[in-house]
């Protein structure tokens, strides 16, 4: 299945509403369109199943829809949406710089400030320096933006292990949760990554936030 093809099943599921799941997630959140179109920030192929997930920007919230669909068969599996997942690895010191921190690995950080620098808002200065290092920004689930920050990291063990022992280095989660029904699920680690992440000497750190509209009763 194309791009273009599962784009035009999805186009025709949100007009028509033939899932009675899609009536109740569009009367309470809309997805942003330009030019009349969906916006798709990303078709996610990685699974190892017949099974592609769409996700789709909601007006006003960090959460995604995410639509499941079976390229075998043609058709759309399931709608629900996805949290807004930041998976990063984060190193901070108020005793070095950010140049003392880049030089004990050989990975390239996505975001830096020093110790001192003013804050984006002008107003105060970092009392801390910080590294952090973002290699999957995009739409995904949880577990897999784990994964693909433990795949990035391992390319530098050692570096990271220093990180870890001299800059206070660690990965941060960062969630935006649609409360649809109060019920808003949870992650697995599974045994593998628990395993990877003592490796490299590395604990895990969650910020959760729950927002959005309730189904309708």
């Amino acid at each position: 299945m194309t791009d273009q093809q599962a784009i035009e099943l999805i186009e025709k599921e949100f007009k028509e509403r033939i899932l009675g799941v899609t009536e109740q997630y569009l009367e309470i959140h809309n997805p942003i369109s330009i030019d009349n179109k969906l916006k798709i920030d990303r078709i996610d192929r990685d699974r190892k199943d017949e099974i592609i997930i769409a996700y789709l920007p909601i007006v006003d919230e960090r959460f995604y829809f995410a639509v499941y669909i079976d390229t075998k068969a043609h058709e759309i599996t399931g709608i629900g949406t996805e949290a807004f997942h930041r998976v990063c690895f984060r190193a901070t010191s108020e005793a070095l710089t950010v140049d003392d921190i880049k030089a004990m690995t050989h990975l390239m950080p996505t975001e830096f400030w020093n110790k001192g620098d003013l804050k984006p808002n002008g107003k105060s200065n970092h009392t801390f320096s910080s590294f952090k290092i973002l290699p999957n920004p995009e739409p995904d689930e949880f577990e897999d933006k784990l994964k693909k920050l433990l795949d990035f990291l391992e390319q530098d063990k050692d570096g990271i292990k220093q990180l870890t022992e001299k800059a206070e280095g660690y990965i941060q989660v960062t969630m935006d949760i649609h409360n649809a029904n109060g019920m808003i699920g949870g992650h697995n680690i599974d045994t593998n990554n628990i395993r990877r992440m003592n490796d490299l000497k590395l604990s895990i750190n969650f910020d959760l936030y729950v927002g959005g509209k309730s189904f309708k009763e």
